[in-house]
Formats: C-alpha cells, structure tokens, sequence
C-alpha cells in the first residue's frame, strides 16, 4: 500500500511537472510577433539579449514606421532588450480605415497592450517625434507604475511650440524657397511639384542631413510605406500646417507631473530645435536634454552612434541609482 502511495505521489509530480513546463512553454515570449488592441493588431520586434531594464521604442509621424529606427536604436542592445513597435495603422501592423479609431488615447492604450503581452513590470520608454506625444499623455494620463525612465527624442510636446519651430527653421531658409512654401501652403496646394521641391530642401536640412529622401535600409524591405491618411487625420497635411486632431495638443504645462528622471535629446538641426528642448527641462523636474552634433530630426540614422552613447550613457546612469 505504502509502495502504491509513493508511486502515486511521484506519477502525479511527474504530471504536474510536465504541466508547468508545458504552461511555461507557451507563455515564452516570442521575440517578433503581434499584440491585439483595440482595432486589430500591432507587430513588434524585440532585439538584444541584454539583462539591463528594456526599452520600448515609440516612433513617430504619426503613421510611420519603426524600421528605419531598429538599426540605430539597436546599437543598444548588447546592453538590454531594444523593443521596436509599429502603432495600428502603421508598418507591418494592420492598417483599418476605421478615422474613429484615429485618436490620442487608443494610441496611449497601445503602450499597456505591449507591457501585458510582453511582461514589462520594468522599462524605459523612448518615444520619437509623435511617439513622444503619445509617451507623454501616457505618463500623465495613465501614471504608470514601472517606468523607470523617459526619453524625449525630437519630441512633439505642443503644436503650438513645434509650428512655432517649423517658421522659425523656415525663415532661415532661401527667400524664394519661402516663398514657394507660403505661396502654396496659402493655396492649400500641398501636391504642385514646386511645393514639393522646397519641402525636400527644408527636409535635407530638418529632417535628415544624412539620406534625403530616405533611403530604406534592409529592415525596411517589404515593409508598407508611410501611412499618409493617419498623419494627415491625426495632424495635417504637411509640418507647417496642423489641420487634425492634434492641434491643440499641448502637454508642456504638466511636465512637472513626471517624477521619472527625463532625457531630452535632439538633433543640432532639429525641427524639435534645441531651444525648445532647453525651455522643455526647466519645465520638468529631473531632466537633462543631450544636443546630437550635425543631426536633424532623425538622429538615430544621422548620428546612430552618437545617439546610442548618448542614450546608453543615460539609461546606465538611471539603472545604477
């Protein structure tokens, strides 16, 4: 009876053994995949095997993609896991044409999908241009727990603030590309070939000094292009004009909410200029803003190493205190 008890005892172990191996198995997180949310899914990419506290990369537009950050921003990951996400409507994520479904805090909700799904109780979070519109409202909106840190990379804070940018770049262009722009943006003709070639020369100069247009780098194959619809219902037709349901948009008066250090970093040649960043941290409470040198608005294509040092240097500094 005795022996019949044993071999009972160590049969159900072994069952119960197995079991949890076998639930542990299928909770493995995948390293590239999708994440339901509210409208379809999201795809995201985790790169690095690193034991540092991961980063979660938002990219901007809205209605770009993260594949033209993963090679720069990737440089990061002998140190942590660098995980990349396409927002709904963007990348290799799905594309609805639901405009409803165009809004700030569906985008902000995006953010606890990915954290669920992927177990971050910890991360830093980087967002780049609009991404940084959404990180913000997600961490005064939300008030999440587990944020270790935030980085602002030429970030979108306040409409206002950042059209005030745009004239400011603009005047300092040649007097007949300024024409050229205010005639047809007065026009509201943003397609005439002499628009769009005086856009390209504020773009060489703002935009990306290193690859205007932009040359897609490998991770960028077979992945779709720039969602035109979202960025133009969200914000409008071009970046001197706001039209969409970011216009009043405008979160630089709660920057003193945020108790997570914050990193403001951006280009030398930003459309985020550098002043902004400056007037941006005395704003905040524990802030540093970080200039990369002959970089416009993507940094991490025009200065990747630059921006990884500069980005390492200050995560090390977080995760150590």
């Amino acid at each position: 009876m005795t022996y019949i008890k044993k071999k009972l005892g160590l049969t159900l172990g072994l069952l119960l053994l197995l079991l949890i191996i076998r639930v542990s198995c299928k909770q493995k997180i995948e390293r590239e995949g999708y994440v339901d949310v509210q409208g379809g899914k999201v795809w995201y990419k985790i790169v690095g095997d690193g034991e540092g506290i991961p980063l979660l990369v938002l990219h901007g537009g809205p209605g770009s993609r993260s594949c033209s950050m993963i090679p720069g921003l990737s440089l990061l990951s002998a140190d942590r896991q660098v995980i990349f996400y396409d927002q709904l409507g963007s990348g290799n994520s799905d594309r609805p044409t639901d405009t409803t479904l165009w809004k700030i805090e569906r985008f902000v909700d995006e953010i606890d999908h990915l954290r669920s799904k992927l177990k971050l109780k910890e991360l830093h979070i980087l967002g780049h241009s609009c991404g940084s519109t959404f990180l913000i409202e997600y961490m005064i909106a939300k008030k999440p727990k587990g944020v270790k840190s935030v980085i602002f990379s030429s970030p979108m804070l306040s409409t206002s603030d950042w059209i005030r940018d745009a004239k400011i770049l603009l005047s300092q262009m040649p007097v007949q590309i300024q024409d050229t722009i205010n005639k047809y943006e007065a026009l509201k003709n943003y397609s005439a070939p002499a628009y769009l070639a005086a856009t390209d020369s504020f773009y060489t100069r703002h935009l990306s000094r290193k690859s205007w247009p932009y040359i897609p780098n490998i991770e960028c194959e077979n992945v779709p292009k720039f969602n035109e619809q979202v960025y133009n219902y969200m914000w409008g037709p071009t970046e001197f004009t706001a039209t969409g349901r970011l216009i009043d948009f405008d979160r630089t008066a709660d920057l003193d909410k945020i108790e997570e250090p914050i990193l403001f970093i951006t280009g030398e040649y930003d459309e985020a200029r550098p002043e902004t960043m400056y007037k941006y941290q005395k704003l905040s409470k524990n802030a540093k803003v970080e200039i990369i040198d002959n970089a416009a608005h993507m940094t991490m294509i025009d200065q990747p190493e630059q921006v990884a040092q500069t980005i390492s240097r200050f995560l090390k500094g977080v995760d150590n205190n």
